[in-house]
C-alpha cells in the first residue's frame, strides 16, 4: 500500500502562523504513522508563489516578484526543516518542473474540450484572487468574503467548463461520503454546487507573474490564473507532464487544507482531475481556524502566534502534542498559554513523564535496573488485554483525522500503567517476599509504556525515541510489528536513567497577548464629580445615557458558513463575515426557527464586542439580534444589503 499526503501549498504573502503549523504537524504525523507501519509514503508541502497579489507586494517592497517569493518561501522551508518535518518534497510553483506540468495539463484540458477562449467582465477581489458576480457583492462593490473593494475587470480570458461537471461532482460526493472530512463539511460543498456552477476564468492578461500558456496555444499574453496553477502542484510534484516516475502515488490518500480553501479543493480540484481523466483523492480534510485567548489573531491587534516563538518557549514536542490534542479536527481551536501549561503539567508531566520516572526508580531499588517480562502475562493478563484493545482501535480515529480522540484513547494506556502501580503496590510485594509479583508489575508498566510510545511516535518522535532508548529498543517498523501487531513483550533489558522529560511549567513563558480591542464611542474627558441628583418621579428605572448605549458595538454581518451543532436541539454554528480579517464564529440558539442552509449568504445584525463564551464547548464570538414573541423568533436584519462590518446605531 502506498500513501500520498499533502498540505496546502502556503501562499507567500507572509511568514508562517500557527494555522500553517497545525496543518503541517498533522500531515507530518500521518506520514510518520504510515512509514511506521512499513507503508510506502510520499509527503508533500511547499509554497504557492504566483498571482497579482504577490506581484504587487514585490513592487511595494522594491523587489522583483521572484526575489520576493524566494525570501518568503525560504522562511517556510527553514521553519519546517528546523521543526524536523519529514516531507519528501518541498514544491514551489516557480519550479520549472511544476510549470511544465501545468502547461501539459492545460493542453490536455483544451484537447478534451474543457477550455475555451472568451471575454470576462466581472468584479475581481485582488486579496481573495476571486471573481464574484454582482449579485454576491455587498453594496454592489465590496467582496462578500473579505469586505474589501473589488474592481471591475474586463479582459480576454480562457475559461474552464466547470458548469459541465456539476452533476458529476454531486454524483461523486454521493458515492463517496467520506471524500470530505469532517463529514459535517459535506453539506456546505454540496449546497454550493447545487446552487449552480459558473465556468471558471483560468487565465489573466492584466499581470505577468504566473505560468505562461503552452507554446502550442500561440498566445503568450496570458498567464494561468492562480487556482489552476496552484492546485495542479499535487500532481506536478509526482512528475505529471514529465517523467512521471512518482505518479504511482496518485491518488492522494489525504489532502489537508484550511476550511477557507475547502471549496477550491472539493469543487475546482476534482473537476480539473476529471478533465484530466485522473482519479480523485481519497480524502480532503478541512480544519478550522485558531484564535488566541478567545480573540481572532491579527497583526493590528499584535496577538498573532508565531510557531517558532512557541517552540522556543515551550518545546517543539510539547507544541506538537498540544495542537493535535486540544481541538477536534474541523472545529476552530483556541491557543491559550494557560491551557497549554495545563496539558504539559497534567498529560505530559504527570501521566507520561512520571510513569517513566516510577519505572526507573522501582527497577533501581528492586532489580539493579534490570527488567524482564517473563512473568508479566502470568500476573497481568487483564491489563495487557485492555491495553491491546485500546491500541488496536487507535487507527480508526486517524481515518477521520480525529487526532484529539486518538491521543485521548492512547492516554488510557498510561492510566492503566499508573493504576497498576497503585493497585499492585510493588513496594508492599517486596516487603512480603513476593519478588516475582513485584518485578512483574514493574515489567508490565515498562511494556505498556513501550507499546504506547510506539503509537505516540508519529506525534512526538523525539520524546518517544528517548523513551524507547531508555527501555532498550528502537521505534521502527519491526518494533511496531512485534509490540503492536503481534502483541509481543519486551526482551530483557537494563533500563537507562534519563532526566525528567517534561519539567513542570508554573507561569506563562511567552508575553501575554494584548487585551482585545473593543470598538467604543470616543470617551469624553471626565467631568468633576457631582453629587448624584435624586431621580425625578417621571424617569423610568434602568435608563442609560447615549454614551452608555454606544459602548455596544452593533454590526451588519454576512453568514458565510452555517451548520448544526451535533447533539444540540437548539444550536447552530455560524461563520459571520464582519469585514474583519477572518469571519467570526457565532453559536446561536435558533435551530428551531432557521435551518443552517437557509442562513447561508444572508445578512444578520451582530453584537460584536461581547466577551467570547463557550456553548457546548464551542467558542462563540458574538450574538445575533432577534425578536421573539408568542409566534416564534425572527432575526433582525438590514432592510437592504449592506457592506459586511457596517456599524448599526
Amino acid at each position: 500500500m502506498s500513501n500520498y499526503i499533502t498540505t496546502p501549498i502556503y501562499y507567500v504573502n507572509g511568514e508562517a502562523h500557527i494555522g500553517h503549523a497545525y496543518t503541517t504537524f498533522i500531515a507530518d504525523m500521518m506520514a510518520r504513522y504510515a512509514r511506521l507501519k512499513g507503508e510506502e509514503t510520499y509527503f508533500l508541502t511547499g509554497t504557492d508563489e504566483h498571482g497579482q497579489k504577490i506581484e504587487e507586494s514585490a513592487k511595494k517592497n522594491g523587489k522583483s516578484s521572484q526575489e520576493f517569493a524566494d525570501e518568503i518561501s525560504a522562511l517556510f522551508k527553514n521553519l519546517w526543516d528546523d521543526f524536523g518535518i519529514s516531507y519528501d518534497q518541498f514544491i514551489r510553483t516557480t519550479d520549472a518542473e511544476h510549470k511544465r506540468g501545468v502547461q501539459k495539463a492545460f493542453e490536455t484540458m483544451v484537447a478534451n474540450g474543457d477550455i475555451y477562449k472568451g471575454h470576462y467582465e466581472g468584479h475581481y477581489c485582488v486579496s481573495c484572487e476571486t471573481f464574484f458576480p454582482e449579485t454576491q457583492l455587498i453594496d454592489g462593490e465590496f467582496c462578500p468574503d473579505c469586505g474589501r473593494t473589488t474592481s471591475i475587470v474586463k479582459e480576454e480570458s480562457y475559461f474552464f467548463k466547470l458548469s459541465a461537471y456539476e452533476q458529476k461532482l454531486l454524483d461523486y460526493y454521493d458515492a463517496h461520503p467520506d471524500f470530505i472530512l469532517p463529514k459535517s463539511r459535506r453539506n456546505e460543498v454540496i449546497n454550493f454546487v447545487k446552487g449552480g456552477l459558473n465556468d471558471l476564468s483560468v487565465t489573466r492578461t492584466s499581470f505577468t507573474w504566473g505560468v505562461k500558456l503552452p507554446e502550442s496555444m500561440n498566445d503568450d499574453k496570458h498567464v494561468m490564473y492562480v487556482w489552476l496553477d496552484a492546485l495542479l502542484n499535487y500532481i506536478t510534484a509526482l512528475g505529471y507532464g514529465g517523467d512521471e516516475e512518482r505518479m504511482h502515488f496518485w491518488p492522494a490518500t489525504m489532502q489537508l487544507v484550511g476550511k477557507d480553501i475547502l471549496r477550491f479543493h472539493a469543487i475546482y480540484w476534482p473537476a480539473f482531475l476529471m478533465s484530466l481523466n485522473l482519479p480523485l483523492p481519497k480524502h480532503i480534510g478541512a480544519h478550522g481556524w485558531w484564535t488566541r485567548d478567545g480573540e481572532k489573531m491579527s497583526k493590528s491587534k499584535g496577538n498573532v502566534v508565531l510557531p517558532r516563538e512557541v517552540a522556543d518557549a515551550y518545546g517543539l514536542e510539547n507544541f506538537r502534542y498540544f495542537m493535535m490534542r486540544e481541538v477536534p479536527f474541523g472545529q476552530d481551536g483556541d491557543f491559550s498559554q494557560r491551557a497549554f501549561i495545563d496539558r504539559i503539567n497534567s498529560d505530559l508531566s504527570n501521566d507520561l513523564g512520571n510513569l517513566l520516572n516510577r519505572i526507573i526508580g522501582m527497577s533501581g531499588k528492586y532489580s539493579d535496573f534490570s527488567i524482564d517480562s517473563v512473568d508479566v502475562a502470568k500476573y497481568h493478563t487483564r491489563e495487557l488485554e485492555e491495553a491491546h484493545r485500546i491500541l488496536g482501535g487507535l487507527e480508526s480515529y486517524l481515518d477521520e483525522v480525529q487526532t484529539h480522540r486518538y491521543l485521548e484513547e492512547l492516554w488510557k494506556v498510561f492510566t492503566i500503567g499508573n493504576k497498576a502501580i497503585e493497585e499492585h503496590a510493588p513496594w508492599v510485594k517486596m516487603k512480603e517476599g513476593k519478588t516475582d509479583e513485584a518485578l512483574a508489575t514493574v515489567a508490565l508498566v515498562a511494556n505498556l509504556l513501550a507499546k504506547a510510545s510506539v503509537m505516540l511516535h508519529p506525534f512526538m518522535p523525539q520524546t518517544t525515541a528517548t523513551i524507547a532508548d531508555a527501555l532498550g529498543f528502537t521505534i521502527d517498523t519491526a518494533a511496531y510489528n512485534r509490540l503492536i501487531a503481534e502483541k509481543a513483550l519486551l526482551e530483557p533489558f537494563v533500563i537507562k536513567k534519563v532526566p525528567p522529560l517534561f519539567p513542570r511549567v508554573e507561569e506563562p513563558l511567552m508575553p501575554e497577548a494584548p487585551k482585545a480591542m473593543i470598538e467604543e464611542a470616543p470617551k469624553k474627558a471626565e467631568a468633576p464629580k457631582k453629587e448624584k441628583p435624586e431621580a425625578k418621579s417621571d424617569e423610568a428605572p434602568g435608563l442609560i445615557t447615549f454614551d452608555k448605549f454606544f459602548e455596544t458595538s452593533l454590526k451588519v454581518g454576512t453568514v458565510v458558513e452555517a451548520e448544526e451543532v451535533p447533539k444540540s436541539k437548539k444550536l447552530l454554528r455560524l461563520q459571520v463575515d464582519l469585514g474583519e480579517e477572518k469571519p467570526r464564529q457565532i453559536v446561536a440558539g435558533i435551530k428551531e426557527f432557521y435551518s443552517a442552509e437557509s442562513l447561508l449568504n444572508t445578512q444578520v445584525c451582530v453584537v460584536a464586542n461581547l466577551k467570547p463564551a463557550k456553548l457546548m464547548g464551542i467558542l462563540s464570538e458574538g450574538m445575533l439580534l432577534a425578536a421573539k414573541d408568542d409566534e416564534g423568533l425572527v432575526l433582525i436584519r438590514p432592510e437592504s444589503p449592506r457592506k459586511a462590518g457596517s456599524s448599526i446605531g
